[in-house]
């Protein structure tokens, strides 16, 4: 049997959900029983209360209209009525005027929560969508804006604003920049409403981001549409896209229009790939020359510096490594001849610090090293070179496969398809990658294979180069890797790279042939091939002898360390050894000494 308590509770339940009116009429008439017995307790225990019944009960009535607010006039009947119903009439205003004004604010609270409110700013970098790539591209762009007065980078994804402010705390707080404000809002970025609310017309740069959905492709293409139906096309905006997979670029680039930059993931990540497969320790190399950190390239108009050669520019250069021109067209020229000369309306590119332009000597005077010994490496044709058997065992298959596959052939790799890791003899190299594809976490694969590859090096003996492909930045310190294992982090590549076009737009064709296996890319040769082994020179000696190779030094990497040093000073001197790497941009295969006169200045191809 249910107790007395259970009951009233019922009773009480009941009574609540029958409405408004019947709740305030219970809730008056428990006021009432509490107020009315303490005021007369109050009124009979007072010595100056009145003497008479009368007297008394109209003060008790008088207490309780103060308490309750409703009056408490004493007279005829209808003076009370009245007074009564004129407190009621004033309780219900001010009672409505609070609920009000606590609905406004409780509502642009919340708005301000789910971040659904206006950003007014101009020249703020504007990220639309989000995925793995978010942190890094916010961390790179936090860091590009350092330098900048009242900046700010903002976010807009289909996700909840606490979430995503709690996501990126981490990264506000490991670049440790307090002038740019960071800036989070909800909303789908293909929705023009919610566009229109983060002022893309008025930002610097416009990042469009796939998200982690199997659609994540469509998504970006209705973003750029949406984006070009609220900018419009009479005002351009400097946009930099992804798509996922290499056969949904040329529409992207159809929906973002003229002058937009559409990078290709995928396309990306497999020319990283096979560039590393060749050039063990080159995924570091990339990292740094494309986080802004340290050295990055930077593109500069100078005046004066027309009618030099390259060679010129490149001793002239004090503080920053000349890397090539972009033409007036915004086609780049990296490495060029060292006769080609600097053309009305070209610019410079430069490995430089910061955003400032370098310093250029008047006359450059360069000293000149020791030609390095000739060895049996550097008579070799290349044809010869790349008749040498080279193999690659490829663990496991994704999409970018045979990207990959069909990169290292024309590379002169064969590329060998394995299931497990080998036990003995193994492959002169081993390509980890990720998949396969649709799985929720691709790099478990990885993961485990790099483990089992540890494991089967420790029972042969034998050490191969190694290139693992990952997609999740966060999962890099789990890899069981070694000193000769290179951890390839498609996402952070793609995040590095998109922040760098971001800000400067005349990159992205540099960047891409750089990126390519083919062509003029960053390429890692011995130190020796510059300079005899044991040479004290400074590094302005090595660019100059790289430079009467055909190629272009960006900085070395020494024996004893697997950090690259990118734009070293160039004043200093160190004694150069056979484990000691230079970082150069050159043609893609084998080094070979220049013997052919280079080509005439008025030429564009590339030597």
């Amino acid at each position: 049997m249910a107790s007395l308590r259970d009951r009233t509770q019922y009773w009480v339940d009941r009574t609540v959900v029958k409405g408004m009116t019947a709740a305030a009429g219970w809730l008056a008439l428990v006021c009432l029983a509490v107020v009315a017995p303490a005021s007369a307790l109050l009124v009979w225990t007072d010595n100056r209360s009145p003497d008479t019944l009368q007297g008394k009960v109209a003060t008790v009535w008088r207490t309780v209209g103060q308490t309750l607010r409703i009056g408490g006039e004493v007279g005829p009947p209808l003076r009370m009525v009245l007074s009564v119903l004129l407190a009621l009439v004033s309780l219900l205003y001010v009672s409505a005027l609070v609920g009000l004004v606590t609905t406004a604010i409780t509502d642009r609270l919340t708005e301000l929560q789910r971040g659904q409110s206006t950003v007014v700013e101009r020249g703020h970098s504007l990220v639309l969508g989000w995925s793995e790539q978010t942190p890094t591209l916010v961390a790179e762009l936090l860091a590009a804006h350092a330098q900048r007065r009242n900046s700010a980078v903002v976010v807009l994804a289909d996700r909840d604003k606490l979430d995503m402010e709690r996501e990126l705390r981490a990264v506000l707080a490991a670049a440790g920049v307090r002038r740019v404000r960071l800036l989070c809002r909800r909303g789908r970025p293909a929705d023009p409403a919610a566009l229109a609310r983060v002022s893309p017309a008025a930002a610097g740069a416009v990042v469009v981001l796939p998200p982690d959905t199997p659609e994540a492709d469509t998504q970006v293409v209705k973003t750029l549409l949406a984006l070009r139906a609220v900018v419009g096309d009479t005002r351009p905006v400097r946009v930099v896209a992804a798509v996922r997979q290499t056969q949904h670029v040329a529409t992207a680039r159809l929906a973002a229009g003229p002058g937009a930059v559409v990078l290709d993931v995928d396309g990306i990540a497999a020319r990283t790939l096979v560039q590393c497969v060749i050039e063990p320790g080159l995924s570091l190399v990339l990292e740094d020359l494309l986080d802004f950190a340290g050295a990055e390239l930077h593109v500069h108009r100078v005046p004066g510096l027309g009618g030099r050669t390259f060679a010129e520019l490149r001793a002239a250069c004090a503080d920053a490594c000349v890397v090539g021109l972009v033409r007036p067209d915004g086609s780049p020229l990296l490495n060029p001849p060292p006769q080609t000369v600097l053309g009305p309306g070209d610019a410079v590119v430069v490995l430089a610090t910061n955003e400032t332009p370098p310093t250029w000597n008047g006359t450059p005077v360069s000293e000149s090293p020791p030609p390095p010994p000739p060895s049996p490496g550097q008579a070799a044709t290349a044809s010869a070179i790349h008749a040498v058997p080279r193999r690659v065992l490829v663990l496991g298959w994704n999409r970018r496969g045979p990207e990959v596959v069909d990169g290292l052939a024309r590379n002169g790799w064969e590329a060998v398809r394995g299931e497990t890791p080998p036990i003995a003899d193994p492959a002169d190299r081993v390509l980890v990658l990720g998949g396969p594809d649709g799985h929720p976490d691709p790099d478990e694969h990885t993961l485990v294979t790099l483990l089992r590859l540890r494991a089967a090096e420790w029972e042969s003996g034998r050490r191969s180069p190694t290139v693992a492909e990952l997609t999740d930045a966060r999962h890099s310190p789990l890899a069981p890797v070694g000193p000769h294992t290179d951890l390839v982090v498609g996402g952070r590549l793609v995040g590095l790279l998109m922040a760098q076009v971001s800000q400067t737009v005349e990159l992205a064709a540099a960047f891409d042939e750089l990126f390519s296996p083919e062509g003029n890319a960053v390429r890692l040769r011995p130190a020796t091939d510059y300079v005899p082994a044991g040479t004290e020179a400074s590094f302005a000696a090595l660019v100059e002898a790289a430079g009467r190779h055909g190629d272009t030094a960006l900085g070395y990497r020494p024996g004893d360390s697997r950090i690259p040093l990118l734009n070293p000073p160039k004043a200093g001197t160190r004694r150069w050894a056979h484990d000691d790497t230079l970082i150069v941009v050159t043609t893609a295969g084998t080094h070979q000494p220049q013997e052919h006169p280079v080509r005439p200045a008025d030429t564009s191809a590339l030597p």
